[in-house]
């Protein structure tokens, strides 16, 4: 029976798909930075759910947590790299303090992960990481550079991983959500506290404080934790999994338009080269 690790799982796609792992009878270590958040899922277990503190930032817990599942059911066969939040400024508004925080949470918080949980893996020769990025892994808005970054940054180190731990037997999974009817736009939103009125018609229509979107979007966390399930489950698996109608909507457009620019700007690109008998 596998074993998932998941984390960020009191509220949103990471409570939904820990909820369906549960219930679809597999182990699970289910996890927040307040473990009390998520005992009401494990309770429910007893046999299959343990619940554990765990905030990315701190190594210690991240230890824990990968020793437990362990201890507790032989070590991870799906790692879910879930927790995170979201961070809202124009670019020139960022604050340091609030951008390396998202970092270090966002990004290096999976990378700690990663690596306590491939040793592992690499040994029993399987195994399958799910990393869930968003939509503005491949595209952004104005006011989510910085979150876009984030998410940049996540899908290219999973290009390079999967290219590494493919041969081992590891899957690698970079997972693009569109809007998801979870506290993303509400309680899990974070917004720069320097506001530059020049911003006020790009940025401004998006700050927290204007973002009326809570509640109305258009993605099912629960749809999508049986969408993540049914990848787990497959013999094949794609790199990049948009979920939902929106995803696939916006990163389609996203993709003909920097097609159309590589076309577009062609014979310049390659006017770059050195003759082709090698001389300038």
């Amino acid at each position: 029976m596998k074993t998932w690790l998941i984390t960020g799982c009191s509220s949103g796609i990471g409570r939904s798909l820990a909820q369906a792992v549960l219930e679809a009878g597999y182990n699970a270590v289910i996890t927040a930075r307040k473990v009390e958040d998520v005992e009401d899922l494990t309770s429910a277990f007893p046999q299959t759910g343990v619940a554990a503190a765990l905030d990315v930032t701190k190594p210690d817990q991240i230890a824990s947590a990968v020793k437990l599942a362990e201890q507790r059911f032989g070590g991870v066969d799906v790692l879910v790299n879930n927790a995170g939040y979201g961070y809202r400024a124009a670019v020139e508004e960022g604050d340091d303090k609030d951008v390396a925080d998202l970092f270090a949470s966002t990004f290096f918080g999976d990378v700690a992960l990663i690596k306590a949980v491939l040793p592992g893996m690499r040994t029993r020769r399987e195994g399958t990481i799910l990393n869930i990025s968003s939509i503005a892994g491949r595209w952004s808005n104005p006011g989510s550079g910085y979150y876009s970054a984030v998410k940049f940054a996540i899908e290219g180190m999973s290009d390079a991983l999967r290219k590494e731990v493919g041969p081992l037997g590891i899957r690698v999974v970079v997972v693009e959500p569109g809007a998801m009817r979870t506290d993303f736009a509400g309680r899990s939103l974070k917004g720069t506290k320097t506001v530059i009125d020049d911003y006020a018609d790009t940025v401004g229509p998006r700050r927290k404080e204007n973002d009326k979107s809570s509640g109305t979007q258009p993605g099912d966390p629960a749809r999508a934790a049986r969408a993540l399930i049914k990848i787990v489950e497959s013999e094949k698996a794609p790199f990049r999994l948009l979920l939902g109608s929106d995803a696939v909507k916006i990163i389609s457009a996203e993709l003909d338009a920097q097609r159309k620019e590589v076309d577009d700007w062609k014979e310049l690109s390659v006017s770059t080269d050195f003759p082709s008998g090698g001389q300038a």
